[in-house]
This record gives C-alpha cells, sequence and structure tokens, in this order.
C-alpha cells in the first residue's frame, strides 16, 4: 500500500526571513501617526521598502531607525525636504551634539514658562537633571514675576498654540531674566509667528517627546546654533501665456468636453494672481516675504496646472505651441 505524500511545510515568506514591520507599525515605533507616514513616503519616497504578498509596505529595523531619526529631527524644526533626501548617518550626525556644546557643559542654568514643562522636566530623572530651573511660572502673562537675579543662561518658553500675540511677551521675559538664548516650544502655530520668532533668535521647535531632546535643543540654542531654512523649490518658467490660454480656451468651446476651457481659465487666473504678488506693495519686510511666498505658491500651482493643462489638450486634440 503506497503511502501518502508527505505534506510539505510551507516556506517562510522572504519578508519572514528578517524583522519586518508593517506600516501601521513602523509608524509607531517611530513616534509618527500612520497619516504622516504615508504622506511622507507619497511625497519624499522616504524607502525603497519591500511588500508583502498582500502590498502592504514593509518596513525592516533600520528603515523604522531611520524613520524616528527623521521624526526626532523634524520635531526640531528641520524640513522634512531637506531631510529625506539624506542617507542614515547624516541623519545621525545631525542629531549629535555640536562642537560648541563644549563651552556649555554641565547644567544649564533656565527660566521656565510653562506649568507642564517644569513638572516633566521634574520627572525625567537624569536628563532632567541637565536642566536646572532657576524661575518658573505658569503663563507667559506672568513673566513679569520671574526673579531678576536667578542668574539664568536660557528662557524655556513652551506654549501649545503659538501665535503672534506671544512675540512681544517673550520678547519681554527674555529681557527680564537677561536670558542669553531662547527656545519656543509649540503643538500649533503659523509658519509666519515661527519665522518672526527665529527673525528674533529664538531657537522654534515642536514639544519634543523625550526630555533628552529637549535638553538638546537648549544646547543648541545657548550654543548659537541656527536650524536649517525650509525647503525652496525652484518654480518653472511660464509655459502658456496669455494669448495661447486665450486660443484654448476659445477651442474648448467647441468641443464636448469643457474642461480644456475651464483649466486655462483657472491658468489665467492663477498667472494673474502670480505676477500680482510680486508687484504687491509691501509695507514691511515680513509683508514683503510673505508676498514672496504667494508669488512662489502661485508659481507652483501654475506649473502644475500647466502640465495638467498639456495633457488635457492632447487627449482632446487641441493642437499646442512648440
Amino acid at each position: 500500500m503506497k503511502k501518502p505524500p508527505a505534506i510539505e511545510q510551507s516556506q517562510p515568506a522572504a519578508e519572514d526571513n528578517r524583522v519586518a514591520y508593517r506600516s501601521g507599525v513602523a509608524a509607531r515605533l517611530a513616534g509618527l501617526s500612520a497619516e504622516t507616514l504615508r504622506v511622507w513616503e507619497r511625497r519624499y519616497d522616504l524607502s525603497d521598502t519591500e511588500r508583502s504578498t498582500s502590498g502592504q509596505r514593509l518596513y525592516s529595523a533600520e528603515q523604522v531607525r531611520r524613520l524616528g531619526l527623521l521624526k526626532q529631527l523634524v520635531d526640531q524644526g528641520h524640513a522634512i525636504g531637506v531631510l529625506a533626501r539624506l542617507p542614515i548617518e547624516q541623519l545621525q550626525e545631525l542629531t549629535k551634539p555640536r562642537a560648541g556644546d563644549a563651552q556649555v557643559a554641565g547644567p544649564l542654568r533656565v527660566a521656565v514658562i510653562g506649568d507642564g514643562l517644569v513638572r516633566r522636566i521634574a520627572a525625567a530623572g537624569r536628563e532632567g537633571a541637565e536642566l536646572a530651573v532657576q524661575c518658573s511660572c505658569s503663563r507667559l502673562e506672568h513673566a513679569a514675576s520671574l526673579r531678576k537675579d536667578a542668574d539664568v543662561e536660557l528662557l524655556l518658553v513652551e506654549l501649545s498654540e503659538l501665535d503672534d500675540d506671544a512675540l512681544p511677551m517673550i520678547a519681554s521675559a527674555r529681557e527680564a531674566c537677561a536670558a542669553a538664548a531662547v527656545v519656543v516650544l509649540y503643538r500649533f502655530c503659523a509658519s509666519a509667528t515661527i519665522r518672526a520668532l527665529r527673525a528674533q533668535n529664538c531657537l522654534v521647535a515642536r514639544v519634543p517627546a523625550e526630555p533628552g531632546e529637549l535638553v538638546l535643543l537648549c544646547r543648541s540654542a545657548l550654543a548659537g546654533e541656527r536650524l536649517p531654512p525650509p525647503e525652496r523649490v525652484d518654480v518653472p518658467e511660464v509655459r502658456f501665456d496669455e494669448e495661447i490660454l486665450s486660443t484654448i480656451t476659445a477651442a474648448g468651446n467647441q468641443l464636448a468636453c469643457e474642461c480644456p476651457r475651464h483649466l486655462a481659465d483657472l491658468l489665467l487666473m492663477v498667472g494673474s494672481f502670480e505676477r500680482y504678488s510680486a508687484q504687491c506693495a509691501s509695507r514691511n519686510e515680513a509683508d514683503a516675504k510673505l508676498h514672496q511666498e504667494l508669488q512662489h505658491a502661485a508659481g507652483r500651482a501654475r506649473a502644475i496646472l500647466e502640465i495638467a493643462l498639456e495633457r488635457l489638450a492632447r487627449a482632446e486634440g487641441i493642437p499646442l505651441p512648440r
């Protein structure tokens, strides 16, 4: 009597031969939200991840570690668009204390605004001991109560919602305690407010997750380091001038699909706003910078719409200039 054929053991998939994490787990281990990780992957193609049999991304332990470094540096104010292109070795270098840190070795004498921050420093153990809280107050409005003779090196401010109203109060608090440097931590803040604070030589960053990151921020501020400016993407030259767009608009009226006409109309408006922003009168330096950013944003939107219009025109048989 023949024996039944032996049942072969199923071989482990390639991704099971080493540690591999699905995207949700990888995001959680790196301290990111799953949505943030999806956005980063879509915009910056962060890592050459493998795929499971069901098509899900799989992250190695090294890739998860890189994601954690990216999260740490972004929280410190670095631009993800710049960081995404760097190898893990350079990311590790960016997280290390700089040479200037030797000049500020030992516990840092800080004035703290924010009761929650004072409690976290006190509960942080060895890392918290690197920050010696000389004086503190619960709210920025109470900064006048900070001791004038506290011998403070650094002012540390934590505000969950940071807006322009806080700028003069932070400047007054810095003057009151004679701090050599200022670190401002936030959870939600407009980009314009962050730029204004950095223009006042404040180091501005999101509230860090770990005490060690807070200490690093403080030492960086005292060493006079500056966070890199946000990545600037070049705006392509104008491809379709108003005459060409008007021609496409007229041709679109003869087609069953009106999308070319609508898209050309949009481009006429966006291009006009791009030029208007470049010529708009500015009240001060900050206002001029804002209008430059508006011009830049309109130019990027215009370039994207021009690509879409070209594809649409070719699909509809509308002739385009060379």
